[in-house]
């Protein structure tokens, strides 16, 4: 079975979804398949296989246990019925009765991944990665998560390891690219780009990575070229559509790069990339409500997508006044959720920092959530010298972990102001365009929304 998550990384990003206006996802992977053996027992475990070439060492398993491989199957099966939480205890039971049933390793990562448990994800599938190193699908999982955890450059090295061992893997391949982009090696991506067009010419999503990689140059004519050869390969990809339109928004074409996201969630409806990326738009153009709508469509499809809820929340904030204020609670709410499944997630840990710093005025509650940011985001993080000057402010107002008093309410009908804008991302990072970012559309354009 096919679960509904997911489209990110990088996103996404992602590549991470700080309430960012010049973060946008480029590329997350649909979903991922479990899973489900019905053959003879002996097929799973240590009988399991994979397409791997000659030239790899497998790793010699044992026999699966039985009983590890009917908790498994139950699993899969809850998972398909929509019974997530007694899908994720069967699994961990099947990997307690056999530590060594990879596909089981393999499932329940997929479905933590699902849950927003991230970091729980990432242990399971770097065991399963482990156990069986053959396996596309592991390989590719993993570093999805890896990237939708800011660990760009760990994804990178994982899948290096992976396509070295399987050089015609092009799903990995492609995903490789993507990683190596993000992570700033762009030389790198476009040669591994051209590597997936030898093996797959015309390949849409490496002619697409390969414009997105162009354009982290600023080599904008190329990136043009080579978005309109996916687009003439592959009309109906959504990927193409989605690299063309953040070339639009690198060329200041906020309009028109909407235009093109709509077309990837129109083409694929489970798209949740194009729709985070709309959603960026909108709340860059101060169009909350409008936000709000896209982000919510995108929980009516994967309800734990945490770059869906992160956006919300931004959303929500922004749209809050005096006559909705129970916005602000709602945005708290939301990001609090994200960070009780995981309590790592750095763009919760930032979006609550700002809600508590900018709009609640509570700097001793925003201090702690700034401070743990800044122990888990990565070194180059464009974020990292705001989070600075929200800890400095607090510590300048004495905040000590207490909690200082809330503001007033805002006079009657009066707007809360809008979402602090943060400096241009790292060079590498998805999506970057000008320092100034994309302009908000006009008004016709915003009815056009």
């Amino acid at each position: 079975m096919t679960l509904g998550r997911r489209d990110r990384k990088g996103a996404k990003t992602q590549s991470s979804w700080f309430f960012h206006p010049q973060y946008f996802a480029t590329s997350r992977l649909c979903g991922f398949s479990l899973f489900f053996c019905l053959v003879a027992l002996s097929g799973c475990g240590g009988g399991a296989k994979a397409s791997a070439p000659k030239t790899a060492v497998s790793v010699a398993l044992p026999p699966a246990n039985p009983q590890a491989v009917g908790k498994m199957v139950q699993g899969v099966q809850a998972a398909k019925d929509g019974q997530r939480d007694r899908a994720l205890s069967l699994l961990k039971e099947a990997v307690s009765l056999d530590s060594n049933l990879w596909e089981a390793r393999y499932d329940l990562g997929v479905l933590l991944a699902n849950a927003g448990d991230l970091a729980g994800s990432e242990e399971q599938l770097a065991l399963a990665a482990r156990l069986w190193p053959d396996s596309q699908d592991v390989a590719v999982a993993l570093a999805d998560v890896r990237r939708r955890r800011d660990e760009q450059k760990q994804a990178a090295e994982g899948l290096e390891d992976f396509v070295r061992d399987h050089p015609n893997a092009v799903e990995a391949r492609t995903l490789y690219v993507v990683a190596l982009r993000e992570s700033g090696q762009i030389d790198k991506a476009i040669a591994e780009a051209r590597e997936v067009l030898v093996r797959k010419p015309a390949d849409a999503s490496a002619l697409a990575e390969l414009s997105l990689s162009h354009l982290a140059k600023g080599e904008k004519e190329a990136a043009a070229l080579l978005a309109k050869q996916a687009l003439d390969s592959s009309p109906n990809s959504a990927v193409a559509h989605r690299a063309t339109g953040l070339l639009d928004l690198a060329n200041g074409g906020d309009a028109e790069a909407f235009a093109e996201f709509r077309k990837a969630a129109e083409i694929d409806p489970h798209d949740t990339t194009s729709r985070l990326n709309m959603g960026v738009v909108l709340l860059h153009a101060g169009a909350y409500s409008k936000a709000e709508e896209q982000y919510r469509e995108i929980l009516k499809v994967s309800g734990d997508d945490t770059d869906a809820q992160v956006g919300l929340a931004a959303a929500l904030r922004g749209g809050a006044d005096s006559a909705h204020p129970q916005r602000l609670d709602e945005a708290r709410s939301i990001l609090e959720k994200v960070l009780a499944n995981d309590p790592h997630d750095t763009s919760a840990l930032f979006n609550l920092g700002v809600l508590y710093a900018d709009f609640l005025k509570r700097p001793a509650d925003a201090a702690p959530l700034f401070r743990r940011f800044l122990s888990e985001a990565p070194n180059d993080s464009p974020l990292r010298s705001d989070a600075e000057k929200y800890m400095s402010a607090a510590q300048a107002s004495g905040a000590s972990g207490d909690s200082a008093p809330a503001a007033p309410p805002p006079p009657p009908g009066a707007k809360a102001p809008p979402p602090p804008l943060s400096p241009p991302p790292h060079p590498s990072a998805p999506g970057s365009t000008s320092s100034s970012g994309p302009p908000p559309p006009n008004n016709n354009n915003n009815k056009k929304k």
